[in-house]
C-alpha cells in the first residue's frame, strides 16, 4: 500500500514522512503518558518511573526507526539514525539552546553522563574501524559489537539509579494519576502510532533517498536524525526562552548514551550492521561534539554553557555537514 502511493513522486514520500514524524512523536508521548501511568497505579515510585518509562520514552522514535530499518534491511539508516541524531542533540540542539540562554550543567553531567558519551563515540568508531576476530568478518557493528554496548549499558542504568536514590531532587519525575481505562487506550494508540511513523519513515526515507540519487546514509543523517531528534529540540528551545533549561545538558547527553548502547546495541545483536561510507567522521563528530561540551563547562567558572560556546557548535555542525554534503 504505501510502496504503491510513494510511486506517485517524490512529495508524496516527503508528505508521508512528516506524517510519519506526527505519528512517531505523539505515539511515543502518549505510550509514556499511559505506561507511567499504569506504573503508578502499581505503587512504582516517581523516581523509578522517570528512569526506566520515561527515560525509555525518549529514546522511543530512534528505537522504532531503527527496529523497521533492520526489520527492512536498511542499515544505513539504522547505523546514521543513531550517530545522526547524536550529533544533531549535541551541536544543533544544545548550540542553538545555549544561544537562547546559558545552560547550567549538574556535576553528574559532567562527571559521567558527558565522559561516557564521548567513550560512547570512540567505541562506534572502534567497532567500525576494526574486525572482531571472534566469528564475525567484515566493517561494520556486529552482534559481538552490539553485546558489547548492550553490557555497557546496564552498567549506566546500575550507575544512574545508584545516583537517583542518592540525589533524588535532579532526576525525580512527577507522574499524573489516570483513569486505567484511558491509560490502556493511550498504550495501545502509542503503539500504533509508533508503529504506522516508523513505517512510514523508513520507507519513504528509502524512496527519497533512490530518487534524488544520494545514499540512505546521508537521508539517515540529515532528515531522519532531524525529525527523531525534534521533541528534544523544541522542549530545550522552550525551556531556554523560560530560563528553566538547568537540565537540558543531562537530557541530551542522556538521550545520546541510551540511542548508542541501548538502541544501537539491540539493532546490531538482532542484525550485524555494516559500515558505510563515511561512518568513521560520523562516530568521531559524536564524541567530538561531547568534548567540545565538556571543555566548554570546564573551562567556565560558573560551569555553564555560554552563547560562544553554543555559536561554536552551531558553527561546526554547519562545516561538518557541508562537508559531508559535498562528499557524496
Amino acid at each position: 500500500m504505501i510502496e504503491s502511493l510513494l510511486s506517485y513522486g517524490l512529495w508524496v514520500g516527503i508528505v508521508f514522512i512528516i506524517i510519519g514524524f506526527i505519528a512517531l512523536v505523539k505515539g511515543a508521548d502518549w505510550l509514556v503518558d499511559g505506561a507511567s501511568a499504569i506504573a503508578k497505579r502499581f505503587g512504582i515510585s516517581d523516581l523509578v518511573i522517570g528512569l526506566t518509562v520515561v527515560a525509555f520514552g525518549t529514546s522511543m522514535p530512534e528505537f522504532v526507526v531503527n527496529m523497521v530499518s533492520v526489520a527492512h534491511g536498511s542499515t544505513e539508516l539504522a547505523l546514521t539514525n543513531i550517530l545522526g541524531s547524536n550529533i544533531i542533540n549535541t551541536f544543533v540542539i544544545l548550540g542553538l539552546t545555549a544561544l537562547v540562554y546559558p545552560l547550567a550543567s549538574q556535576k553528574h553531567s559532567r562527571d559521567f553522563d558527558i565522559p561516557l558519551s564521548v567513550i560512547a563515540g570512540v567505541i562506534v568508531f572502534v567497532l567500525v574501524a576494526v574486525n572482531l576476530p571472534i566469528g564475525e568478518s567484515g566493517k561494520g557493528v556486529g552482534r559481538i559489537g552490539g553485546l558489547i554496548l548492550l553490557a555497557i549499558f546496564i552498567f549506566f542504568l546500575y550507575f544512574t539509579f545508584v545516583h537517583a536514590k542518592e540525589h533524588p531532587d535532579e532526576t525525580e519525575e512527577s507522574v499524573k494519576p489516570m483513569a486505567v481505562g484511558k491509560a490502556i487506550v493511550l498504550i495501545v494508540v502509542g503503539l500504533i502510532g509508533l508503529a504506522v511513523g516508523g513505517e512510514l519513515i523508513v520507507e519513504s526515507a528509502v524512496d527519497i533517498a533512490t530518487r534524488m540519487g544520494v545514499s540512505e546514509a546521508i537521508i539517515g543523517l540529515t532528515i531522519v536524525a532531524l525529525g527523531t531528534s525534534l521533541p528534544e529540540l523544541a522542549t530545550s528551545i522552550i525551556a531556554a526562552f523560560k530560563h528553566k533549561a538547568d537540565i537540558a545538558i543531562g537530557n541530551v547527553f542522556g538521550s545520546n548514551i541510551f540511542n548508542v548502547f541501548f538502541v544501537l546495541g539491540t539493532s546490531a545483536v538482532i542484525h550485524p550492521l555494516p559500515a558505510y561510507d563515511g561512518i568513521e567522521l560520523d562516530a568521531w563528530m559524536a564524541a567530538i561534539g561531547s568534548i567540545v561540551v565538556q571543555v566548554a563547562l570546564l573551562t567556565n567558572a560558573k560551569h555553564e554553557l555560554n552563547r560562544w560556546a553554543g555559536a561554536l557548535l552551531v558553527l561546526m555542525y554547519g562545516g561538518y555537514l557541508t562537508y559531508r554534503l559535498m562528499s557524496v
